[in-house]
């Protein structure tokens, strides 16, 4: 079926009138009908008939048009979900978070996102900083939100610095040493609650470790997940390196202790990274890395020093 002359049908059809649908598809009356004849000839069909001065549809006319203006019909609001894809109001957004900025950055950031683009599709996998950076650079993801402070030099990564999030050294609220200052010898006497190999916060503790010349915490458990390891010391047991962001209420409550080390300030870098060498991004990214960079943030690009 000829769709260029199905379209002309289907405004002549809507408008009863030849003079009216040439005048809207600004072509000449005469191309309006030859099209019309052409398509008849095509079908078999006779779509037309003479009403006085105007026209009406046939029997065949009238099914044709309702079948066929369903297919316009589809077609503009395909053109206008597509325009919104282009302004970024429609589409999917997949980011790959580790378990802080997931729990305590990155709802912040969406829900103002969502008020904004509601009909952008939002999926979220958090993950320790090594999986969340192969999952970037994958192309499973869009963006990489993570705590990191050494990259690799060759690592094809653009970075936005976003914040600095503070680390505390805590321990159970009972524990003889909770609110005291020792020393980072005294702390790796104690029973530690690590994450997962990859994990960057593991990594920073051991590198903490090598600076001052101490072994390595003994390992009391070993956690995949951020709240499960702060439970556990809420619960009685472990010392471990957490963030100010997730335990500050529960240490002003007495429901967990804080130890601090002379001359150890812990803050950690939080980055939103994307694929390094891309032109251009996906509307719905740009929108969204355009919300949340206005925020004062720094760019890095991957070869920064450190």
């Amino acid at each position: 079926m000829n769709l260029h002359a199905l379209r002309i049908f289907v405004e002549v059809a809507s408008r009863q009138s030849v003079t009216a649908a040439a005048e809207a598809l600004a072509i000449s009356q005469p191309a309006v009908s030859a099209q019309i004849r052409k398509l008849e000839n095509e079908l078999g069909l006779s779509l037309l008939a003479p009403d006085g001065r105007g026209i009406s549809l046939t029997d065949e006319g009238r099914f044709l048009f309702e079948k066929a203006r369903r297919i316009y019909d589809w077609e503009r609001e395909i053109e206008s979900q597509l325009a919104e894809i282009r302004q970024g109001e429609k589409g999917k957004l997949r980011i790959a978070s580790t378990y802080l900025p997931s729990n305590y950055l990155v709802p912040k950031w969406l829900a103002e996102f969502k008020q904004h683009y509601e009909h952008v599709d939002v999926e979220i996998r958090t993950r320790n900083s090594l999986q969340s950076i192969e999952l970037l650079l994958s192309c499973q993801v869009d963006l990489a939100i993570v705590i990191k402070e050494a990259w690799e030099d060759d690592l094809p990564i653009d970075r936005v610095h976003m914040t600095d999030v503070l680390y505390w050294f805590i321990l159970p609220a009972a524990h003889p040493l909770a609110g005291k200052e020792i020393s980072i010898e005294q702390l790796v006497q104690e029973p530690f609650l690590l994450r997962e190999q990859g994990s960057s916060t593991r990594e920073w503790l051991f590198s903490l470790c090598r600076e001052h010349g101490v072994r390595r915490p003994r390992v009391g458990l070993q956690y995949h997940g951020l709240i499960e390891s702060i439970q556990s010391v809420r619960a009685g047991y472990g010392t471990m390196l957490a963030p100010a962001l997730a335990v500050e209420e529960m240490v002003e409550r007495n429901e967990i202790g804080r130890v601090t080390v002379p001359g150890v300030e812990i803050k950690r870098p939080v980055y939103i990274c994307t694929r390094a060498g891309e032109s251009s991004h996906r509307p719905v990214v740009e929108r969204f890395l355009e919300m949340v960079l206005g925020k004062g943030a720094v760019s890095n690009k991957k070869a920064d020093p450190q």
